[in-house]
């Protein structure tokens, strides 16, 4: 029961920090204190590569992007809809360089395809792997795999490996992963990626995923110092994906969700803005500040071992999807 306790626990601090701080009135507060002209940058010439951008803050935030002159490369999964955003994006920012490109994140070949083609073909400046999943049934995917999973950890692992050479021959490279604040709930389990023991639970299995990016962000920095690398909390945003993976909180929360416009503008500020390369990489942001990854006494630390042995798992895994 300690774990269970101790799990609790977790969740209650968090809510009480949510509702202070991952709300709309929370990101009134922290914007208070933002540096007015961060954003007023043109990246004309920089290359963005954004997934899931056909919807809620990757959409935004490729609009954002396009509104300063940068190339944006959405990769989606659905063609009409990324195509209907594409246009939309083009529409509001008088940018021609928007372009789309269909790939499915929970399938390990297609992110392995897309990022050997991709890199061929074009350069990449900024990665912002935005694509999340957030199913609430066990469900695995044609290659056998966990779906969220599949999306959130082994897609967005293999897309910046696979991207990573390309990168360290651009100029400022960075990448930003978009990670959650659910994460602090959770402790990495190595135990159980994918979710085989006891009850499933969507929301946990995606907090899980999530806590594994930070994680992955944190190593990535500390292996690969040419590129900068941050994850982020957006604070709680009203986007389609929150409204049909978490109805029943999207209800009780709709008056204080955040727009999907503030839900975006850290990503926004950690893609263009020269303040955020000033930071150290490998750091978790919300708000545009560098926050704790871990609770007050939540006992969600673990040790090095265990960071390593996550990033050789998914190393192994990925290479047996490796066309």
């Amino acid at each position: 029961t300690l774990s269970l306790n101790m799990s609790m626990y977790r969740n209650a601090v968090w809510l009480v920090k949510g509702l202070q701080e991952y709300t709309k009135s929370g990101y009134e507060a922290a914007a208070k204190h933002f540096t007015p002209g961060d954003l007023d940058v043109k990246v004309s010439g920089r290359s963005f590569v954004i997934t899931g951008a056909n919807s809620g803050i990757g959409k935004r935030a490729a609009l954002e992007i396009a509104n300063r002159g940068g190339t944006v490369h959405m990769v989606c999964r659905n063609k009409e809809r990324a195509e209907a955003a594409k246009n939309e994006i083009i529409d509001q920012s008088k940018n021609q360089n928007v372009h789309v490109h269909i790939v499915d994140m929970s399938s390990a070949l297609q992110v392995w395809k897309f990022a050997q083609n991709f890199s061929q073909e074009n350069s990449v400046n900024v990665l912002i792997n935005n694509a999340g999943c957030m199913v609430n049934q066990r469900e695995l995917t044609d290659e056998g795999l966990e779906k969220n999973f599949a999306t959130n950890a082994l897609g967005t692992y293999i897309l910046t490996t696979a991207l990573i050479p390309a990168l360290k021959k651009a100029e400022n490279p960075r990448v930003i992963t978009v990670s959650s604040g659910g994460m602090l709930v959770q402790k990495l389990n190595l135990d159980d990626l994918q979710f085989e023991k006891g009850t499933f639970d969507g929301t946990m299995a995606y907090a899980q995923n999530k806590r594994q990016q930070v994680i992955l962000t944190e190593r990535w920095a500390s292996q690969h110092k040419e590129i900068h690398f941050s994850s982020m909390h957006p604070g709680w945003a009203d986007t389609p994906a929150v409204q049909l993976s978490m109805p029943d909180f999207h209800a009780k929360m709709q008056n204080k969700l955040r727009t999907e416009a503030m839900g975006a503008d850290t990503i926004v500020w950690l893609a263009v803005s020269g303040a955020s390369g000033q930071q150290p990489s490998g750091l978790f942001f919300q708000d545009r500040k560098a926050v704790a990854t871990h609770l007050p006494l939540a006992c969600s630390r673990c040790t090095p071992q265990e960071e390593e042995k996550l990033q050789a798992t998914l190393e192994q895994l990925s290479n047996k999807f490796k066309p």
